[in-house]
């Protein structure tokens, strides 16, 4: 493109918000979709978005709102996705408009429940994106801190390192550093299965275990971590980088975790329905803990051995008892 990108994100919620201010530091316009008709207009009258990061004012002049999906994804050559997994089939239903030419980055953590593919994959299968216009944008970041503009890290990665770098540059400012990687595949696997380790995480915090079970159950999951994501997709990386360890921990110890939160109410005694009625964001964990458990199971004798996926699959899916699954984990773990 000889022209310089214009860029989209769709969707409403923390993350979707935090996006758009970060490109408000160095974009003249963002185009942003949401399906709300409250959150727009709320933001069109108060600059800001009435359900989440409340506290980041916006330039309303930097803003092209929309409620129309078409008219969004029309407006912008990057278009950046932030529509939770689970309702992303629902609202990309309603595209009539192309893809075939945009670059598409996800911001999702999680697996396309529809069709149980990764959303990078997704979009290439059911809209012709091709791979190398294809990338994603992970952490370790939370929303609420880039709210606070606390100095933050993002991982962008895709197969053309040309197309990384103008959504690097696009999102960094003072408070915002990001990576380049190539491990499209890779980052996107780690972004959906920390926050199953978070939700085992919050599990074990709510029903009373401390600090010291933590880091072994986290060092325990970033091990499993690397041969899942390996069996998937083999290729040289380092575990320890911030895209998979540095995304692991705080999405399993920040208190700004929403995967966590979920968790420990499900360590305390709630139902998935209660815990969920309960909170007003989507604990991604829920949804990808099921997909990653049965995309594991298919591989059969190849699969990978995962037993921090299996325990919370058993408790969210199977009703088993979180006190005595979670036990039985223990003497797994190492």
């Amino acid at each position: 493109m000889s022209h310089t990108p214009k860029f989209a994100v769709f969707g409403g919620g923390s993350w979707a918000t935090a996006i758009v201010k970060m490109l408000c530091e160095t974009q003249q316009e963002v185009c942003w979709y949401m399906r709300s008709t409250y959150a727009l207009e709320h933001i069109k009258k108060q600059q800001h978005n009435p359900n989440y990061l409340s506290s980041v004012e916006f330039n309303l002049k930097q803003l092209k709102l929309s409620n129309n999906i078409n008219e969004t994804a029309s407006c912008a050559d990057y278009l950046i996705f932030v529509i939770p997994s689970a309702f992303l089939h629902q609202e990309l239903d309603k595209l009539t408009v192309s893809l075939e030419e945009k670059v598409v980055f996800s911001a999702i953590k999680g697996i396309v429940p529809e069709t149980s593919l990764i959303v990078g994959d997704h979009f290439n299968t059911f809209y012709k994106v091709p791979f190398n216009n294809i990338g994603v944008i992970s952490g370790p970041c939370h929303a609420e801190e880039v709210a606070l503009e606390r100095l933050s890290y993002l991982t962008i990665a895709s197969a053309d390192e040309e197309k990384a770098k103008i959504v690097a540059d696009a999102l960094s400012s003072d408070y915002i550093k990001c990576t380049l990687s190539d491990d499209v595949l890779g980052t996107e696997y780690a972004a959906m299965l920390k926050n199953i380790y978070a939700v085992a995480a919050g599990i074990a915090h709510g029903l009373g275990y401390g600090d010291n079970f933590q880091s072994v159950l986290m060092s325990n999951a970033i091990r499993e971590m690397k041969k899942y994501v390996k069996k998937v997709h083999k290729m040289k990386r380092d575990i320890n980088d911030s895209a998979y360890l540095g995304d692991l921990l705080v999405t399993g110890y920040s208190v700004f975790s929403r995967n966590r939160l979920f968790g420990n109410m499900i360590g305390k005694g709630y139902t998935v329905k209660s815990a969920q009625l309960e909170m007003s964001m989507v604990a991604e964990g829920y949804y990808a803990t099921k997909s990653a458990y049965l995309l594991n199971q298919q591989k059969g004798k190849k699969k990978a051995k995962t037993p921090i996926i299996n325990a919370v699959y058993e408790i969210l899916y199977e009703n088993k008892d979180p006190k005595k699954t979670i036990k039985k984990l223990t003497e797994k773990l190492n």
